[in-house]
């Protein structure tokens, strides 16, 4: 095996709210994630970066630090949620059940073919 057919092509992608950056590498074959990520010099730019917090992935499939990876991948560095998806979903729901936008018993969206209560007289 020839010394450039040991090399491959990788991209490192960081992105922020207002900034997406994307470094591309050309390193050995059997490189790990981790090493990737420290050669390709995105700690150095975004300090905070900590790789024993922020996960990472190759095309958006999380990965551990010392998987290695093949020609032409993204290693995605991702940033910490935050907020709590689940949370979310259970406040909007619960904003919408008060306010009567939601079904009372099912928490849905009312139907049009359920019965109306209607007051007694």
């Amino acid at each position: 095996m020839s010394a450039d057919s040991q090399l491959i092509h990788v991209e490192v992608v960081y992105a922020l709210p207002e900034e997406q950056r994307v470094f591309q590498l050309v390193v050995n074959h059997e490189s790990t994630v981790e090493e990737i990520i420290e050669k390709s010099g995105v700690l150095a730019v975004y300090p905070e970066i900590d790789l024993n917090t922020n996960k990472v992935g190759v095309f958006s499939r999380n990965v551990k630090l010392d998987a290695t990876v093949r020609d032409k991948d993204r290693i995605e560095i991702y940033r910490p949620l935050l907020a709590d998806p689940k949370e979310i979903r259970r406040k909007r729901a619960e904003q919408a059940k008060n306010s009567g936008k939601a079904d009372p018993v099912t928490g849905g969206k009312p139907s049009p073919l359920r019965k109306q209560e209607t007051p007694s007289e």
